[in-house]
């Protein structure tokens, strides 16, 4: 028989049991539909949450500090030390100390950075709103604070831009026989306002212009960020910065971290997915079997006109193929409609609450692939049995059958 005819005779149940044909794709559809909705969430929120947090520059630097040790030191030695590595492309360094910041008559305590432009590329950091100073003397009176230290003085996004902020710098200078350290206190007399705004609820800082470390007589760095020049370098940048006795973090562990988690993410949501489609591929067995029941008297005649047991085999698992395919096809476009419409409504939800709008569904093309052939590989393992016991079934048996 040829493929055109076992084609043609596999597409007739569309035409003689249309409503049980339509409602097993149905069946297939929601739970392939089920999958990927679940999946592509489960993407979404991995692209969601890991686009906020990194940057390309992001993902080829390294932190590195001294710890507690004392015998090592991060100054300009330690960084032309670490420029000499030919994985190293450039350095940002960053002090840390403690400042008192006053406006409007209020002071507070606060943790403040000194960091040029570069670091904060380098760093990954996202400003919530505003913008980021530069390195050039026009933007020596800039600072950028963390939310959490707005509401220290009562203020808000809005009305902080036209404030005017002064700071008292906090020098360890040595201990005493005791053990207490001593600070030297120096005061800047200039002004500062606000260029931006960084999303932080839990911690109180200020990041504030570099060249101020330096008139300030601060000599050691807190951190470096040390940018390296390829992706496939990285790993032997920091075992050659270790080996100098240095401790060395990078963000790309914590992402390869992250990525572990959501991948277990997506295959618990991608199980209540299965659990669906296992119903559905049950209620196509149930199909094809009643098929094959209302159709034996069928294949009876077939066989007696000549239809060999491999034709009427191979048209039963055409007929579960199909519907396979066209079940993987509809659950692809009701996983998407799906999320389209929860992604909307979430989106419509945020926005009434002054929310930002996001894009919480995310399908990558060869998911979609998988999905349709896991699909019709589903429909196939359905019609097998089904197929079988058709193409076993005796020509005089199958014609007497009632």
């Amino acid at each position: 028989m040829l493929v055109v005819d076992i084609l043609r005779l596999a597409t007739r149940m569309f035409r003689t049991n249309r409503s049980r044909t339509l409602l097993t794709i149905l069946g297939i559809s929601v739970g392939i539909g089920a999958i990927l909705f679940l999946v592509s969430l489960g993407y979404g929120l991995q692209n969601l949450i890991l686009d906020k947090i990194t940057t390309s520059d992001a993902l080829l630097s390294l932190d590195v500090s001294t710890g507690d040790l004392t015998n090592l030191q991060l100054n300009d030695d330690a960084i032309t030390d670490i420029l000499n590595l030919p994985e190293v492309d450039k350095i940002s360094p960053v002090v840390t100390t403690q400042a008192q910041i006053s406006v409007d008559d209020i002071s507070s305590e606060l943790t403040a950075h000194f960091a040029g432009r570069e670091f904060f590329q380098m760093d990954g950091t996202v400003l919530k709103n505003g913008n980021f100073y530069n390195d050039d003397e026009g933007e020596n009176n800039k600072i950028i604070l963390s939310s959490s230290a707005l509401r220290l003085f009562n203020l808000d996004e809005n009305n902080v831009y036209n404030k005017k902020f002064k700071f008292i710098f906090f020098k360890d200078l040595d201990e005493d026989e005791k053990g207490t350290i001593i600070r030297d206190f120096i005061e800047l007399e200039q002004e500062f306002s606000v260029s931006g705004i960084i999303e932080e609820e839990n911690s109180n800082y200020v990041y504030m212009p570099f060249k101020f470390s330096q008139e300030l007589g601060f000599k050691d760095y807190s951190k470096l960020k040390v940018k390296v020049v390829r992706d496939d370098v990285l790993d032997i940048a920091r075992d050659k910065i270790i080996e100098k006795g240095y401790i060395v973090s990078a963000l790309s562990d914590i992402i390869e971290q992250a990525n572990q988690v959501f991948k277990i993410v997506q295959i618990i949501l991608a199980s209540f997915g299965i659990v669906a489609l296992i119903v559905s591929a049950i209620g196509m067995f149930n199909t094809m079997t009643i098929a094959l029941l209302e159709r034996t008297q069928e294949i009876g005649i077939m066989k007696a006109l000549g239809a060999t047991s491999l034709d009427v085999w191979n048209m039963f698992l055409a007929e579960s193929v199909i519907i396979g395919f066209i079940g993987g096809v509809g659950g692809i476009m009701i996983g998407m409609l799906g999320g389209f419409l929860f992604n909307y409504g979430i989106n419509v939800l945020a926005g009434a609450l002054g929310g930002e709008k996001i894009d919480m569904f995310f399908t990558p093309l060869w998911f979609i692939l998988l999905i349709i052939t896991f699909s019709t590989v589903v429909g196939l393992i359905t019609g097998f049995y089904p197929a079988r016991r058709a193409a076993k079934i005796s020509a005089l048996e199958a014609v007497r059958y009632k």
